[in-house]
């Protein structure tokens, strides 16, 4: 029995998971039939390893972790619209600590910055479950207040300036920095990927997460703690978007209250739904958000390399999430594909002498 529907469930996943897959392989042919076997094809440069898929991958790792925190909310019928606010807040924090410390090359000082923005974002998001799990709050309503007010709050930590770190301080490599010529950033991002697989397809945890998002009285009934979970998911959202906020900062050096993480939740959302996840709660899939995360990143210089302006950016996000939402729909796979279906046979006539019998 149990061997059978793990055979359901896998053919489901594969299900989800072969449109998006189906979508990224076009663009990468794209981009090849453009640019060549470059794009694809890594090479090491200054002992760091280069390509433009690499670079895609690199600038995409603060966009899948947030992504990947959205999946959790949204498994259990949230939504989070402040990620973008905490990333903000978690840069502002974590580089006004530094800039404000005697040295900014001194090891102590950025693992405190770092420790003190991480415990800021995870507190914040900790809230936002309370509001939801305890409070009664709807997701998208408690979420929009810390939306509106977190980049006040990031303005208020930073006293309305863009706070810069130097070069020449560690707190950069994470941005900037590689390990085994990897870029620092897709280490830390495959890092929590794997970490967030493991919690919740080798543990009891995403079983948990699925019930409360199918059916949260019922999980209630059945003696699952929803509402801690409920904010436990909002936690680690917060978490991995004050992680994805100190990447950017640190890449960039500095932290911009009004701009650093604009709009990422809307990306982060869409990532989510090309992953085949359902804003409905239930069943998430990590892997399919990874790979909606790749394919926004690589849409950015597809566009570019085929000629457009950046002006069709936007534009063209939105018909190929279109365009995987219809194919990830039984309904209209149905419907296209109605005419090539063959119809059943029909049944063959009853001899005369049965039918005089009869």
């Amino acid at each position: 029995m149990n061997n059978a529907l793990n055979r359901v469930l896998a053919n489901q996943y594969a299900r989800r998971l072969m449109w998006p897959v189906l979508v990224l392989l076009v663009l990468i042919a794209v981009n090849i039939a453009v640019t060549g076997f470059d794009f694809i094809w890594p090479h090491v440069s200054d002992g760091r390893l280069s390509g433009a898929f690499v670079n895609i991958l690199r600038r995409s790792a603060p966009l899948l972790l947030i992504a990947l925190g959205m999946t959790l909310v949204i498994a259990t019928k949230g939504i989070d619209l402040s990620v973008g606010a905490v990333y903000a807040i978690g840069a502002a924090i974590a580089c006004q600590t530094i800039i404000d410390g005697t040295d900014q090359s001194a090891a102590g000082l950025i693992f405190r910055a770092v420790a003190i923005a991480l415990v800021a974002t995870a507190v914040i998001g900790a809230w936002n479950g309370t509001m939801v799990a305890y409070f009664g709050i709807q997701p998208i309503v408690a979420t929009l207040i810390l939306m509106i007010a977190g980049r006040g709050i990031a303005q208020l930590v930073t006293g309305g300036q863009i706070p810069k770190v130097q070069d020449s301080s560690p707190f950069t490599e994470l941005g900037r920095g590689e390990i085994l010529t990897v870029p620092v950033p897709i280490w830390i991002a495959a890092a929590v990927f794997a970490a967030l697989v493991l919690l919740t397809r080798r543990t009891a945890l995403g079983m948990l997460l699925e019930a409360v998002g199918g059916n949260p009285e019922a999980s209630r009934l059945a003696g699952i703690r929803s509402k801690g979970i409920t904010v436990l998911v909002y936690l680690v959202c917060g978490l991995c978007a004050g992680l994805a906020g100190l990447i950017g900062a640190a890449n960039l050096g500095s932290a911009d209250a009004n701009n650093g993480g604009l709009w990422i939740e809307l990306d982060a959302i869409l990532a989510v739904v090309i992953g085949g996840t359902s804003l409905l709660g239930g069943r998430f899939y990590l892997l399919g958000t990874a790979i909606g995360v790749v394919i926004i990143g690589t849409l950015g210089d597809t566009i570019i390399n085929i000629g457009l302006s950046d002006q069709w950016q936007f534009t063209v996000k939105a018909i190929v999430v279109f365009i995987v939402a219809l194919l990830q729909s039984p309904e209209f796979r149905a419907w296209v594909f109605k005419p090539f279906k063959r119809r059943p046979a029909a049944p063959a006539a009853a001899p005369a002498e049965e039918v005089l019998a009869k």
